[in-house]
């Protein structure tokens, strides 16, 4: 398998997660937006609709590899602000375990920024 195909299936994978999250905010908007304000964050239906364009519209993008490595920043820096804002007692394991997975997507998001290439297949 060459690299450009192994990049593109790992595109598709870090992309899926977002992809069903936005899909999910779009299909139940007033939980997703109660959830927010319940955050306590301000301007819960401005921060709803920054999500699903975010999500819906950044994972489809990285997954057909779009502009590639700014989604992709703007993706790590979306899952590391979410990590922060949304999972961040700790003292619940599942908390914690959200919380390091939005790290770990930032982690694989940020290999996207460094390496990609979009090299035609030879």
């Amino acid at each position: 398998m060459n690299t450009n195909t192994i990049s593109t299936i790992g595109r598709v994978l870090l992309a899926t997660i977002f992809v069903f999250s936005g899909i999910g905010k779009v299909m139940a908007p007033a939980g997703t937006i109660g959830y927010i304000a319940s955050s306590g964050l301000p301007f819960a239906t401005l921060a709803f609709a920054a999500a699903v364009v975010v999500e819906l519209g950044g994972g489809l993008a990285l997954a057909f590899g779009y502009k590639a490595r700014i989604v992709a920043a703007v993706l790590a820096a979306f899952s590391v602000v979410t990590a922060l804002a949304f999972h961040n007692n700790f003292g619940d394991q599942n908390q914690l375990i959200h919380f390091l997975k939005n790290i770990a997507m930032a982690g694989g998001l940020l290999q996207v920024v460094a390496f990609y290439t979009n090299k035609a297949k030879a």
